[in-house]
């Protein structure tokens, strides 16, 4: 299995009906395998969320990027994609890991005790979060860096997700956390290409 990445281009509805999208997800797959391109959409049918995540494999190649599939092993299975994520109310990764067996499998957690069931459940990484005050979770407290802290040495790799700025990413890194997730950080940019550089920077420097 392939490393995973650390920066999590998150999709949403708003996100891929954007006029601009097209031109920003060929600006972040463009970066490379650090970056995993995430079809998610709750709102889209399930024809729609297989063609959104057929046009992010096809950007992703040959830049090396990833694609993952939010909520739906079955889809992910079905196109060979990298990964998937599943959040509150998906399958458990012991029952995606049956749907798809080859990839990377995360669970959202948004406490210690949810990142340690996830993990007895077989998840491979983790998204935790609200890290960070966030408009697209307004009505969820942000969890602080102490959830990355109580997290991170639970032996799977953490992604910070909610709130994430570029200032922001040194200090998510120096808690403990693997990479980054994020949406308007992204998507919203003038430049998406270099917006995701600067969120991958402190790794980049790390890795130095």
């Amino acid at each position: 299995m392939r490393p995973l990445p650390r920066l999590h281009a998150i999709t949403d509805h708003a996100v891929l009906a954007a006029p601009e999208y097209r031109v920003r997800l060929a600006a972040i797959a463009a970066v490379g395998p650090a970056v995993a391109l995430h079809a998610r959409d709750r709102q889209a049918s399930d024809r729609v969320l297989t063609d959104t995540a057929t046009r992010m494999l096809a950007h992703a190649r040959p830049p090396g990027a990833a694609t993952f599939v939010s909520a739906r092993p079955d889809i992910a299975a079905a196109l060979g994609a990298q990964g998937v994520q599943l959040g509150t109310g998906d399958l458990s990764p012991r029952d995606a890991r049956k749907i798809f067996p080859n990839g990377w499998i995360g669970a959202s957690i948004h406490s210690e005790a949810e990142a340690r069931r996830a993990i007895d459940e077989g998840a491979d990484f983790l998204v935790a979060g609200s890290i960070f005050p966030t408009g697209s979770h307004a009505d969820q407290p942000a969890a602080g860096l102490e959830l990355l802290d109580r997290v991170a040495g639970l032996g799977r790799p953490v992604i910070a997700i909610g709130g994430i700025t570029a200032g922001r990413a040194g200090q998510v890194r120096l808690a403990g956390a693997y990479g980054v997730a994020a949406i308007s950080a992204l998507w919203q940019a003038r430049d998406a290409g270099t917006a995701a550089l600067a969120l991958l920077a402190p790794w980049m420097e790390s890795d130095d």
